[in-house]
């Protein structure tokens, strides 16, 4: 048996698609258009390019590019007050810190300082806590673009065994969080589960996402499941996930490839976000005005 492949390039691009006709509607209907907002501290070269995207294909939907950039060593006060300055700016409807900043700064609570209804990252706690709670907010964007991998190709959630590998407040326990509204039974394995493999062949959907390039190999996989490998690393081969894809797609019946699966869906619920904000917003403004 070979898996089949499940392409995130082809599904994020029917997303990006799907937004940009909303954001046409979106003005069209309400004269405004939305605006991310990304901030990028310092010149790293993976963010630098992260970011580059991220704005390309925020203008290629129709929404505002509003980036800020801040100097390497900018102070704690002064990339505070930029955010103050985004939150309440209206025609921002989206703010994105780039990350990891410098280790001068203290990152989370410079997140903090995103109001939920603009933290199209979905890592505030304020975002967080209404995750946990199963109440509308905007959703970690890769956790979500899985969420729409699994239903694009037609996989069932509700009932199924979901594993996932990893517990980063990124994507782990936000997609433990998802799956369990959407009715899966789910388990959480991590650096101190005492027997990963046994763990992992008990999944109908194993969702690995541990930074471990090569963690999970065939001997883990139940023959039939669906494997979502969220990790990429540049190695001496080439690009490579925490999954041993050559390996588990002989076992597997659905897998994601590295580059080309989760990885683009990311950005694209990112847009998907950005609106969600923008429509959010404007219903806000609505009612606070009657």
């Amino acid at each position: 048996m070979t898996a089949e492949l499940i392409d995130g390039k082809k599904i994020a691009a029917a997303v990006r698609q799907a937004v940009t006709e909303d954001v046409v509607r979106f003005v069209e209907e309400h004269d405004l258009r939305p605006g991310l907002a990304t901030v990028l501290v310092g010149s790293d070269p993976a963010s630098q390019v992260y970011v580059t995207n991220k704005r390309r294909l925020c203008t290629a939907a129709g929404m505002r590019d509003l980036h800020r950039w801040l100097p390497e060593d900018v102070s704690q006060q002064e990339a505070e007050s930029l955010l103050d300055e985004l939150a309440a700016d209206p025609e921002v409807s989206g703010i994105l810190l780039q990350l990891p900043v410098p280790p001068h700064l203290d990152a989370e609570a410079l997140i903090e300082r995103i109001p939920p209804g603009k933290d199209v990252d979905g890592l505030t706690t304020a975002s967080v806590g209404l995750l946990t709670n199963g109440r509308p907010g905007l959703r970690p964007c890769t956790p979500a673009g899985i969420i729409e991998l699994l239903d694009r190709v037609g996989e069932p959630i509700a009932g199924r065994h979901a594993v996932v590998v990893g517990r980063s407040p990124l994507v782990g326990r936000p997609m433990v969080s998802l799956l369990l509204q959407r009715d899966a039974t789910v388990s959480v394995c991590h650096s101190k589960t005492p027997d990963l493999v046994e763990m992992c062949r008990s999944a109908d959907i194993l969702v690995v996402a541990a930074g471990r390039p090569g963690l999970v190999g065939p001997a883990a996989v139940s023959p039939g499941a669906t494997v979502i490998d969220v990790g990429i690393h540049r190695t001496d081969s080439g690009l490579v996930g925490d999954v041993d894809f050559e390996g588990v797609r002989r076992v597997a019946g659905r897998i994601t490839p590295v580059p080309g699966g989760v990885g683009p869906m990311t950005i694209a619920m990112l847009l998907h976000n950005t609106l969600a904000a923008a429509r959010s917003r404007h219903t806000s403004v609505l009612r606070s005005t009657r």
